[in-house]
C-alpha cells in the first residue's frame, strides 16, 4: 500500500501523514508497549521516515527506554508513534490512522507478556453501543473527537 494515509490523536491536535508503503503491521505484547497504550496490547503499523510527516503540531515524546522514542499527543494522551533512535523507520498505532481498517496485523511480539484473556476474548458475548444505551441518553452523546479526515 502507497498511497497517502492520514491519521493523528482523539482530540485533532496532531495529525500525520504517510505517503508510502507501510510495513510489518504487528501487535506487540510486550509489557512496555502493554503500559504505552493502557491496553493488552499495542497495534502498531511501520513506514520508512521518508514516507512520513506530522501535519498539524508535533507530539510529545517520551523515551521508553534507552533506545525508544513514543509519541503521543500532549493534549489529549492519545499513544501515536514508536521508533527506535537510532532507524530510519517509524510506526503508527493502527488505531490513530484515519482508516485503521485499511491495516491488518501479520505478526506478533513480546508474546512472553501476552495477557491469558487474550486468546479467548473473542469467546465474549458482544453487544452494539445503541443495543446498551438507552436512546434518550445516547441522544444526549455529543462526540467531541476529532473527524476521521484532515
Amino acid at each position: 500500500m502507497s498511497e497517502r494515509l492520514t491519521g493523528g490523536c482523539q482530540c485533532g491536535a496532531v495529525r500525520y501523514e504517510i505517503t508510502g508503503p507501510l510495513e510489518g503491521p504487528h501487535i506487540c505484547h510486550c509489557r512496555m508497549c502493554q503500559k504505552a497504550f493502557g491496553n493488552f496490547f499495542a497495534a502498531l503499523v511501520g513506514t520508512q521516515r521518508v514516507f512520513f510527516r506530522w501535519t498539524k503540531d508535533a507530539p510529545g515524546i517520551f523515551k521508553s527506554s534507552s533506545v525508544v522514542e513514543r509519541g503521543f499527543c500532549a493534549r489529549c494522551g492519545t499513544p501515536l508513534s514508536f521508533a527506535y533512535v537510532d532507524s530510519p523507520r517509524i510506526a503508527v498505532a493502527i488505531g490513530s490512522l484515519d482508516h485503521p481498517e485499511q491495516v491488518t496485523p501479520e505478526n506478533q511480539y513480546g508474546t512472553e507478556s501476552r495477557h491469558p484473556a487474550f486468546t479467548t476474548l473473542h469467546q465474549l458475548p458482544g453487544s452494539r453501543t445503541e443495543d446498551d444505551v438507552p436512546p434518550d441518553r445516547l441522544a444526549q452523546f455529543k462526540s467531541l473527537q476529532h473527524p476521521d479526515h484532515d
